[in-house]
């Protein structure tokens, strides 16, 4: 990379620090009255910039008008949350007299904004996880100025918003460093925005060898800082015969349409159907593999995740443990769908084999026996979601199995499919490793913006101290 693009880079750094103290600091007013207003500017630009938006990644017009309304959504929804004071919260203890551990001094805990955040922009939603989407809409909230990393797969998408976002900034005469923009492909200029010293978290959504180069680089700065970030998840769906005997062929026509939702580049696709061994189980593989096969896709966002898909395809194709359940028709825009079945043993035993597929493609795995099924989702190991069908009823099985469950997703669904997030309080987006690097945080709902701030304690503080809390 040469020198004026990292100039770029220190640049938009450099504003974001000299705004961070007055934004810490902002009060209530201010910052819910500049997520209101970024969320207005959106609705108002979104015929242009919807069809920009199109012109680049192919989601369709539906899909992203969608999309433009969650944005606006979540931005409202944590204008929201400064409004009742949740960047602000403090718990008081007053003093009280005598020696310790009963007596004690006055101790008020508060909420500090960390200070600039990195944040990268994930390829697959354009408007809901880019520049105005939640990681940024809910550092703002929390009083942090944000730096987006733009996507290579939207460029001109995400400059078109950020000069959205600067005019809302301008007209409410806010400082031009709460929202800064570079530009790049290159591995360097990811680095260099997370190893920059005045950067103090980062928030990323994408790959898996991405994010876990530029986790190891926050960690091996001089001080290191927070990364919360998304790296893939293969969101298994466990569906138990009795559930598959009373409406499985519904549940087959469901699931396809999951599977090729936004031609599967949702990071909650369901990527592993498992299965235990049943005449039910094998009526739904057909089913399944009748509805998905000719499910028609669109273009994928960028040509590196269509080589990406075709490698994941190619390494399946070739494996001894995995054989194709059909044969896919001819691609059409997009790639054709694939479904795939491993053997459960190869499947905990082989890492290779518990790969994301990113797109529109899912492995089934027939387990002999709920102790086999718990060992395949034991080795996921860590997943955004994990769905499980036919669970109504307590027993050691479905005990057993939720357990597992619990153990290794972030969210557990009973019913539906994976692809959709709901924008809540108790939503979770988040799981272990390698579905992300912090579990206990989530990127989607209200206590997204937890994860920007850090406590305080403040011991005997004066009332002007206390006073000065926004």
């Amino acid at each position: 990379m040469s020198t004026p693009e990292l100039h770029l880079i220190d640049q938009a750094v450099a504003q974001a620090h000299q705004a961070a103290a007055f934004w810490a600091e902002s009060g209530r007013q201010a910052r819910a009255a500049l997520l209101d207003g970024l969320a207005i500017a959106l609705e108002q630009q979104q015929t242009a910039l919807i069809a920009i938006a199109e012109a680049e990644t192919s989601l369709g017009t539906t899909r992203l008008t969608g999309e433009v309304a969650r944005t606006a959504f979540q931005l409202r929804g944590f204008a929201d949350e400064v409004r009742a004071g949740v960047p602000y919260m403090r718990i008081d203890d007053d003093a009280v007299a005598g020696a310790p551990p009963a007596g004690r001094p006055r101790l008020t805990r508060v909420m500090q904004a960390l200070g600039p955040v990195a944040m990268f922009s994930a390829s697959n939603f354009p408007f809901a996880f880019s520049v105005l989407g939640g990681d940024t809409a809910s550092a703002l909230a929390a009083g942090c100025p944000v730096v987006v990393k733009a996507h290579s797969g939207h460029p001109r998408l995400s400059r078109a918003v950020y000069e959205v976002a600067q005019g809302v900034l301008a007209e409410q005469g806010l400082p031009q460093g709460l929202l800064g923009l570079v530009e790049g492909a290159s591995r360097q200029a990811g680095l260099h925005l997370v190893q920059h010293p005045q950067i103090a978290a980062v928030a990323f959504t994408g790959s898996y060898q991405g994010g876990k180069a530029l986790w190891q680089a926050a960690n091996q700065r001089p001080r290191p800082i927070p990364f919360f970030g998304e790296l893939g998840s293969i969101n298994p769906l466990l569906a138990l015969p009795e559930i598959l005997e009373r409406d499985g062929e519904q549940l087959a026509s469901t699931l396809a349409a999951s599977i090729t939702l936004g031609c599967g580049q949702f990071c909650t696709s369901p990527g592993v159907i498992l299965l235990l061994e049943h005449p039910a189980s094998q009526r739904f593989i057909e089913s399944l593999a009748q509805a998905l096969r000719p499910l028609p896709t669109h273009p994928m966002l960028t040509e590196a995740m269509r080589r990406g898909f075709d490698q994941g395809v190619a390494h399946l194709q070739q494996a001894p443990a995995v054989r194709p359940l059909f044969e896919p028709l001819a691609d059409g825009a997009g790639p054709a769908p694939r479904l795939f079945e491993i053997q459960a043993q190869a499947f905990i035993e082989q890492p290779e084999l518990r790969e994301e597929v990113f797109g529109p493609a899912a492995v089934v795995i027939r387990a002999r026996d709920v102790d086999q099924a718990r060992a395949v989702l034991d080795a996921i190991g860590g997943t955004l979601t994990a769905t499980l069908w036919g669970f109504e009823q307590s027993n050691e099985q479905t005990r057993s199995l939720l357990r597992a469950a619990r153990g290794i997703a972030g969210r557990v669904l009973f019913s539906g499919v994976p692809t959709g997030v709901a924008v809540t309080h108790a939503q979770q987006h988040g799981g272990p490793w390698p579905a992300s690097t912090a579990p206990q945080t989530t990127s989607v709902g209200y206590t997204a913006l937890e994860r920007f701030l850090r406590p305080v304690a403040l011991q005997d503080a004066p009332a002007w101290v206390l006073e000065a809390r926004p």
